[in-house]
């Protein structure tokens, strides 16, 4: 058996998504969202999954039991009951009598790992690694309405090699006028081949209506449409003596929008392959376990969301695709300009 297998994940943005910086800056904005250093396209750290995911399967494991046990609606916990539950195996568990029970057959100390703390020896890294979400379909507003686009780089993230995509102009089905993506006004250029990328995307989940207004931009350009259409908000501060706002207390944050498609990973290694105390794994036996522990996480994804903002309606993902990654395939959009025909 393979030491480790890749399970791909797509979801969808149902509201804003903003996993800031955690500091405060002077620009555009004051609250700004996390980007890939080299690309500066927003992200979403695969440190910010590991802990949602954790936290929401230790939920969905606390649920499970209290149905099974028929627990009373209140929800609190009996004396004596045996770990792990919610919420000592989902936080930091650096608490010897309320930290993580890094017991081999608990789904989520053996997926999601523990770490040593004070006083304590040992560590496990956990069974399952996530890699950044990335943006793979970004929509922006135009004069016909909304479009996704996306580019060569980005597509190679689902194994989809689009060769041809050069030009400063956006590739769509049918050439017309020039299109405005934002505040950038550029020509259109006919992509027969923008089929094969809708297919490949149908396997993915993605839906029709996203899948019927998709434009492919350079790669050099998608930085600075995504950038340059992210959402823009202004809050301020409640003062909770007056319930009014507090003065000089006004700040403006920036997040993904709604409709965004993100794309990331889930590495499950094999159990086989380790051990816990000295013990043998039992909580899972191989790399498809360990994924179906995580996807237990999904559902909570949808309502409860991921990052901040979660009170001012931000954050919920609606995942669209669980599975490993569909056969590569390679696509050329190249215009009849560049390869003398049409592509």
């Amino acid at each position: 058996m393979a030491s480790y297998e890749r399970f791909v994940q797509i979801g969808m943005a149902l509201d804003p998504i903003h996993v800031g910086t955690g500091v405060a800056r002077i620009g555009r904005v004051d609250l700004t969202i996390v980007r890939d250093p080299v690309t500066r396209v927003p992200k979403i750290p695969g440190s910010s999954l590991a802990g949602v995911y954790r936290t929401y399967v230790a939920m969905h494991c606390e649920e499970e039991r209290q149905r099974k046990e028929g627990a009373s609606s209140s929800g609190q916990q009996s004396q004596g009951r045996q770990k792990p539950y919610y919420p000592d195996c989902a936080g930091l568990g650096l608490d010897k009598n309320r930290g993580h029970c890094r017991q081999p057959d608990c789904p989520i100390c053996t997926v999601f790992g523990f770490a040593s703390g004070a006083g304590q020896e040992g560590g496990f890294a956990g069974l399952a690694a996530f890699t950044d979400a990335h943006v793979l379909l970004f929509p922006v507003p135009t004069r016909q309405g909304p479009m996704w686009i996306t580019s060569p780089m980005v597509l190679e993230m689902i194994g989809l090699t689009v060769n041809g995509v050069s030009d400063n102009v956006v590739y769509v089905e049918q050439a017309g006028n020039p299109l405005n993506l934002g505040w950038l006004l550029l020509e259109t250029q006919p992509c027969n081949q923008l089929d094969d990328v809708k297919q490949h995307l149908q396997s993915l989940g993605i839906p029709n209506y996203i899948q019927n207004r998709l434009a492919l931009v350079p790669d050099r350009l998608f930085a600075h449409i995504v950038n340059s259409n992210l959402e823009v908000r202004t809050s301020v501060s409640i003062n909770p003596a007056t319930g009014a706002a507090e003065e000089r207390a006004l700040f403006s944050y920036e997040a993904l929008p709604r409709g965004t498609v993100l794309v990331w990973e889930i590495i499950a290694k094999n159990p086989a392959h380790f051990q816990m105390s000295g013990q043998p794994i039992a909580a899972v036996s191989n790399p498809e376990d360990v994924h179906n522990v995580t996807k237990q996480a999904h559902p909570y994804l949808k309502h409860l969301g991921i990052g901040a903002m979660g009170t001012r309606g931000m954050g919920r993902v609606k995942v669209v695709y669980e599975c490993q990654p569909v056969q590569s395939q390679g696509v050329n959009c190249a215009s009849s300009a560049n390869q003398g025909g049409q592509p």
